[in-house]
């Protein structure tokens, strides 16, 4: 069986996986609340789980290794509930320097930083943005509901995308820590949603704001639509539609930059 964790194999094991061109899974989530029913460790736990279960669907294809888990994230608009860990904009991106300087110090050139936070989005769009033509790799980015939509919308009764603690969050932690849920609690995730800015004046225009000032609950969507089942299937099926893409030859050959023209 081909080893897929990092942190389990040797350090003359790593250098020939560097050798071997070998793709590397950079997970990142968060700590943060995740309504009345849900533990903090939702983001992290899931975004593993989802990036294992790309790897397994992706070895055949590609070497490809997972790291631990970076397990806190930009969360700000989640600490007025308490249980959360925040990192700001310039320690976060520094966690991600290393990370990859690491990596690139090593050998490793093919780069996915893994995302599994929304809280996360816009910080990490830009640091890959600086750090590609740093380390000049082809570091990829992606948040894994927003590269897997198809799948996710086609097994939701109720939504029609991930959001938070929603049917899908819940639905999965039901599938890998159904022990965490308190089934008793999701009723209380109705209380106070408000409008979004989407729902006011359409996409495209952007406002920070808390997630409490968003739902007292501390959730965004549907929980009482999760089942494990649905869980399963959302493990699953991210993780193919994710597995296919990464095993695409030509994405990643794609030219980083290219030399100055002259006119």
């Amino acid at each position: 069986m081909v080893e897929l964790e990092w942190r389990r194999l040797r350090a003359d094991q790593l250098r020939e996986k560097a050798r071997q061109d070998t793709i590397v899974i950079v997970p990142i989530g968060s700590l943060e609340q995740h309504g009345p029913h849900c533990p903090v460790e939702v983001d992290s736990r899931l975004v593993e789980t989802v990036a294992m279960e790309t790897a397994s669907r992706l070895c055949d294809r590609e070497s490809v290794l997972v790291l631990p888990t970076v397990w806190t994230g930009v969360s700000e608009h989640h600490m007025s509930f308490g249980g959360t860990v925040s990192l700001g904009y310039d320690a976060f991106a520094a966690v991600i320097d290393g990370i990859c300087a690491s990596l690139v110090r090593h050998g490793f050139k093919r780069i996915v930083l893994f995302n599994g936070h929304g809280g996360n989005d816009n910080a990490l769009r830009v640091i890959t943005d600086e750090l590609t033509p740093k380390y000049g790799v082809p570091i990829t980015q992606f948040t894994y509901w927003h590269a897997a939509s198809e799948p996710i919308e086609e097994i939701l009764e109720t939504q029609q995308k991930l959001r938070h603690a929603c049917e899908a969050e819940t639905s999965m932690m039901m599938a890998v820590r159904p022990e965490l849920i308190a089934e008793d609690r999701i009723p209380l995730a109705k209380s106070n949603a408000q409008p979004s800015v989407e729902d006011l004046v359409g996409g495209g225009v952007y406002r920070w704001r808390s997630l409490g000032a968003m739902a007292a609950s501390g959730v965004i969507g549907n929980p009482e639509a999760a089942t494990p089942e649905k869980g399963k299937r959302l493990i699953a099926d991210i993780g193919q539609v994710l597995a296919d893409k990464l095993a695409n030859k030509e994405f990643w050959e794609l030219t980083i930059q290219s030399d100055v023209v002259e006119p």
